[in-house]
């Protein structure tokens, strides 16, 4: 089975909350071998940079996402890397009550990444499904960093999950 490194993204906001994403998130697209971006990207040609410089792009629209984003892009995507399933969503409601929630309306699948919050969050559920956000690189909000997540998905597993805290704002653009 191949084994594959995921970039996860959500909430990039371009250009309202920054003019470009990161330099390091620009580093870590070319370093993957998939990117998945959980919505919420508000401008195209954020989408058309991502498909021309990621080897693999999944994508879904988020709430902040216009007519374009929602024609190019589904509400919920699924895939499978590593031999993991994954779905994506943007918004997957309130945090009260999400494991139960999602666990039922994602049965299919192995991971859940979801955006919106801009907050990182990384747990499983009773029935054994992965739940992720990466929170955003671009728009902190009330979190103390700007934040990507990478994994590698290999042998139907999801390993070596890490949260990346991004310099501030200003400290490491392109």
């Amino acid at each position: 089975m191949t084994s594959e490194r995921v970039l996860l993204l959500a909430d990039t906001h371009l250009p309202t909350r920054a003019r470009d994403l990161p330099v390091e998130v620009w580093q870590a697209v070319e370093a993957a071998d998939v990117v998945v971006h959980a919505g919420d990207w508000v401008v195209a040609s954020l989408l058309d940079e991502l498909e021309e410089r990621a080897r693999r792009l999944i994508g879904v629209f988020g709430n902040n996402d216009g007519a374009e984003l929602r024609r190019r892009l589904p509400e919920v995507a699924r895939a499978t890397m590593g031999g993991v399933r994954f779905a994506v969503v943007h918004e997957p409601g309130d945090a009260k009550g999400r494991e139960r929630r999602c666990e039922q309306a994602y049965d299919d699948v192995d991971v859940l990444v979801f955006g919106h919050s801009h907050i990182p969050w990384d747990t499983v559920t009773a029935g054994g499904l992965r739940l992720l956000n990466p929170g955003s690189p671009t728009d902190r909000r009330r979190q103390p960093h700007c934040t990507y997540l990478t994994l590698t998905a290999q042998e139907c597993a999801v390993d070596d999950v890490v949260l990346h805290r991004l310099a501030p704002r200003g400290a490491d653009r392109r």
